[in-house]
C-alpha cells in the first residue's frame, strides 16, 4: 500500500512540479500568468500530499509499518526521480536519456540496497 501510495504521489508531484512547463505549450496553457501557473501546480500538489501523507504513517515503522524514516525518504526519492526521468522522455520530446543517467540510476538503485541492508 505504501510504495502504491509514494507512486501515485510521485506522479502528482512531477506534475504540479513540472507539468506547467508543458502546459504553457498548449493554447490556453499560454495565456496562464504567473499566479494561475502557482495556483495550478497547489491545486495538484494537493492530491500529491492526499496520497504522500498517508503513504508515510502507514509505512512508517513507528505506526506498524515495514519502513524506517530513512528507508521511506530513500525510496520517495528514487520514485521521484524515476517517474521524472519517464515523464521527461514521454511529455519533453527535446529530452534524451544518455549513458550517465543509467549509470546514476545503477547507484540509486545501489544506494536502495545499502539503505535495506542489514
Amino acid at each position: 500500500m505504501t510504495i502504491g501510495l509514494l507512486v501515485v504521489s510521485n506522479v502528482f508531484m512531477t506534475f504540479a512540479w513540472y507539468g506547467h512547463l508543458r502546459i504553457a505549450k498548449t493554447e490556453w496553457g499560454s495565456s496562464l500568468g504567473l499566479v494561475a501557473t502557482i495556483f495550478l501546480s497547489w491545486f495538484i500538489a494537493l492530491f500529491e500530499y492526499f496520497c504522500m501523507i498517508p503513504a508515510n504513517k502507514i509505512g512508517y515503522v513507528g505506526n506498524d509499518g515495514p519502513f524506517s524514516l530513512v528507508q521511506l525518504k530513500v525510496i520517495q526519492e528514487v520514485m521521484s526521480l524515476t517517474i521524472f526521468t519517464i515523464f521527461t522522455l514521454v511529455f519533453f520530446k527535446t529530452e534524451t536519456f544518455r549513458i550517465n543517467h543509467l549509470i546514476a540510476f545503477v547507484f540509486l538503485i545501489l544506494a536502495v540496497y545499502f539503505m535495506f541492508k542489514k
